[in-house]
Parts: C-alpha cells; structure tokens; sequence
C-alpha cells in the first residue's frame, strides 16, 4: 500500500513558522511606548536635570540646555516633567474661555508651599485668533547654576519662576502677574526685592538681573511679586546695607566735587610752601609738604580711578595699585603728623633724632610703595575693576580698586591702627592743654594745631568703621564730604595760621 507522501519515510521538511498578529501588534505596540518614552525623554529636561544636579560648572552650558527645553516644550503635545531640581507644565485653553489660572508648588520639607504663581484674565488681551488653542508653559528652576550675573547674585532659596505664552511675547499688562515666595528668613525691602532676568545684558554677555515693571511686597514669611510681563523671575538677595542708585548717585557726586576741590587746594598749598621761606627748612613744614603730596596722589588717583574703570584690565590694575599706594601713604604721613605734633608738644625741646626726615620718609613712602609693588607683581589680580552693589541689583557703579577681600582686611587694619596711634597722641595732647590754661593764647595756638593737623588729617578716617546698622548712610555721607575735602581743609589750615603768623619754632628735631 502506497503512502500518502507526506507520510512517508524519511527526513521531514522544516516547518515555517506562520506571523502571529497579536504577537506583531505587542511588539508594534512596545516599540511606540519606546519610541515616546525617548521623544518624552528629550523634551521632559531630563539632561538639563542631569547638567544641574552635577554643579554650576558651566553655567553658559546649562543656559543653552534650558534654550533647547523652551524651544521643545513649545512644540510638543504634552511635554511635562518633574524633577528635584527643574519641573516644567504645559497648560493649554482657549483665548475665550480664559478666566485666570492660580498655580502652586508641591510642599516643602515643613509641610508648606514654597512658591505660587496667578495669572489674571488680561493675559489673553490683545489676542487676535480666537478659536484657536493658546499654550501657556511654566517652568521652575530649583538651582543657582543658570542664572548667574557677572556679581554672583544670589536668589531666594534659589527658586526662579518662569512663564511665557507660546503664541507672543507678554508686556505690558494692564493686572500684574502675581508670584509668592515662601521662606523662613528676615527680610525686608532693603535686602529682598522681586527681579526678572534679562538674557545677555550683563558683562560678558552673560545676563543681569532687572526689578523694572515689578513691585515687591513683604509680609511674614513670604515674599509677594507683581510683574507686568512674563519671563523668568526670582527674588534678589541684597548685601546688608545696600545703597539705592539716587544714594550712590550722590555720594559719587560729593566724592567727585570734593577730591577735585581738594586736588587744586593741595596743589596752591604746596606752591605756597614751597616759596615760602620756611618752606624748605622747617622739618614742620617739609612734613606737611610730604602729606600734601601724598593727599594730592590720592584725590588724582580716586579721581582717575572712576574714568579709567571702563578702559583694559591692565591700565586698570595699574591705576588701583596707584590708588591703594596714595591711600596707604597718606595713612601713614598721618601718623607721621601725629608723631611730628607728640614731639613737638610733649617734649618741646632738647630732641634730636639722627635723619629724622629721611626715616620719615622710608616710613611713610617707602614701605607702603614696596608693599604695593610686591602684591602687584606676584599676585596682580588683587587689583582690578571693583563694582559697588546698588538695592537695584542690576545698577552698579564700578572703580579700579581692591578686588580681594584679604587685601581689604589688611588694608583695614593698617588704618585702624594708625587712627589708634593718632587717637591716643590726641587724648595726650588734650590733656597737656588742659594743664597750660593759664597760657590761654599758647593754649588756643596749640588748640588750633591739633584741629589742624590731628583731626582734620586723621580722626575722620575712623567713620570707617561706622559702617554698620543705622550709621551706614550718615556714616557714608560725613566719610565723603569730611574725607574728599580734607586739601582744602589744609589750604584754608595754613592760609590762616602759617601766613598770618608770625613763624614760631619747629622744635630741634632736625638732623
């Protein structure tokens, strides 16, 4: 009997497997789940999380991250994501039936919100397209790596806010934007106030900080901001007694007049002295010649300082360590008064020291010149632009002066120790006076003097370190008006006493 041929011996053909459809349509399906999750994945700021969470390495990195976020989030159909550092929300409506949208953030550890958003119904105006889906997208920033000025300015608990239509550009509304900001600091409107960021206008392309069309309100606990336009926004962190542009305007402008009034009195002075018979023989005199000199440098250095903060780096450097020299010899030609005026007054007579101008001089002039000359050849970069803070935040006035805070300190220090020095030859002085009123003229002569040479020239450098509280702002105006005048105190000093006298003696300490 034949077989049927598939049942014969033999080896058997090797069966072809048949397409299953539910296993295709799995598979199809698995690959579309894959293919969104990746899609999601490049616009969820999922990178920019990852750039954030590493550091603030490279800042203008994470801002060209953020760009590619904006520009994704813009184009996709559902683009939101929430992160530990970023998180970004897609809302979309109609123009018409927009009545307002209030947002807030999760809770923080304290079980509070750390940050709300509400957007009035005149966000839609000036919409023309009705009927059409408008995108409104929020994106929050949890970190001080992107938006970073040229200063270094901090934000509140680094929180930044940022809104923006998709459709157009947000200015000018009519009802602010309101945004709160939670917290759990001291803060007033004098250290605290509500900015937006402005892409590229800071130095170096970098971006700056701007309060214009926001208002800041303060209450306990939390910050209120009302902004008429949509961008990115945060709260800006001031230094403690932060001066307001119109202060800063001012004080610069008392600053200028006087060192340029006191530059041409200090220069009449020291032609006065310098023809006057005494002028180049009286160690008295040669001291105030020497302490002219320096006040002079020091007006023409401050005066400088402001015009050549916006030439090159080097020439800069150079007139800061000019400045900083000036300021360190004048300091010391104080003391050098003082010292000069403890002779004079305490000892009267039978005092010879052997080159007691010279050893004046190395003194005064020579080890402020050798200190200065040391930091700027192996650490230049002590000196340089210096910006000062203004409550704006974005208005800064910017001089070539110190740019290390340790060279500050030290500078400090010098001067408080030579105001020590000249405070305690004052108090000695005064006492001596006070034991010689029966000499009521000598005693006026001697009281004149002191004024002249101790006070005038030293004890109002010690508003410097009044600089704290409620003195900052009267401080800072007596320091400019009573340090920026102190040559013309001296022209109108010598004017009266020294060619209205008659020449007395200078005591024998020459040598």
């Amino acid at each position: 009997m034949l077989l049927p041929p598939q049942l014969r011996a033999g080896p058997l053909p090797r069966a072809t497997a048949m397409p299953n459809p539910p296993l295709i349509a799995l598979i199809l399906c698995l690959a579309v789940c894959v293919l969104r999750a990746q899609e999601e994945t490049e616009c969820d700021g999922y990178t920019l999380e990852k750039e954030l969470r590493e550091g603030c390495g490279n800042a203008h990195h994470a801002r060209e991250w953020l760009k590619q976020l904006e520009e994704k989030v813009t184009h996709r159909q559902r683009c939101n994501f929430t992160g530990s550092v970023i998180e970004t929300y897609v809302f979309k409506f109609m123009a018409e039936h927009f009545r307002g949208l209030n947002l807030s953030s999760r809770m923080d550890g304290g079980g509070r919100l750390r940050h709300a958003m509400k957007f009035p119904v005149e966000l839609m105006e000036g919409i023309q397209t009705r009927g059409e889906e408008q995108e409104l997208v929020c994106i929050y920033i949890h970190s001080p790596c992107i938006f970073q000025d040229a200063h270094n300015s901090s934000v509140l608990n680094n929180d930044v806010l940022g809104a923006f239509l998709q459709s157009r550009r947000v200015a000018g509304l009519s009802r602010p934007v309101e945004m709160q900001f939670w917290h759990n600091m001291v803060l007033d409107s004098s250290n605290a106030t509500c900015v937006f960021w402005q892409p590229g206008a800071g130095t170096g392309n970098t971006g700056s900080w701007s309060r214009t069309g926001c208002e800041t309100t303060h209450r306990e606990g939390t910050v209120i901001c009302h902004c008429d336009h949509l961008t990115y926004f945060a709260v800006l962190l001031l230094p403690a007694g932060t001066l307001s542009p119109a202060q800063l305007a001012s004080l610069t402008h008392i600053s200028t007049v006087g060192c340029s009034l006191s530059a041409a009195a200090t220069l009449c002075t020291l032609l006065l002295c310098c023809f006057s018979r005494q002028g180049l023989r009286d160690n008295t005199n040669r001291i105030h010649m020497h302490l002219l000199t320096s006040l002079l440098l020091l007006n023409c250095g401050f005066l400088l300082s402001t015009l050549l903060a916006t030439g090159t780096q080097g020439l800069c450097q150079a007139t800061a360590a000019l400045l900083h020299t000036a300021l360190l010899c004048a300091l010391a030609w104080m003391a050098a008064e003082a010292f000069h005026l403890l002779l004079l007054i305490v000892k009267v007579y039978n005092i010879y020291i052997r080159h007691y101008l010279l050893k004046l001089c190395l003194f005064a002039w020579g080890l402020p010149v050798l200190a200065v000359a040391t930091v700027f050849v192996f650490k230049r970069d002590t000196y340089g632009h210096h910006s000062i803070h203004t409550s704006e935040g974005y208005s800064n006035a910017t001089m070539c002066w110190l740019t290390s805070s340790a060279a500050h300190s030290a500078t400090l220090c010098y001067a408080g120790l030579i105001l020590l020095f000249n405070t305690l030859v004052l108090g000695r002085v005064l006492v001596i006076l006070w034991r010689i009123q029966q000499h009521k003229g000598q005693a006026r002569k001697d009281w004149l003097t002191v004024l002249g040479i101790t006070c005038l020239l030293g004890t109002t450098w010690g508003l410097a370190f009044f600089s704290f509280g409620v003195f900052l702002i009267p401080q800072l105006y007596l320091f400019s008006i009573l340090n920026s005048l102190q040559g013309f105190f001296i022209c109108l000093w010598y004017v009266a006493v020294h060619l209205r006298s008659q020449p007395g003696s200078a005591g024998s300490t020459s040598g």
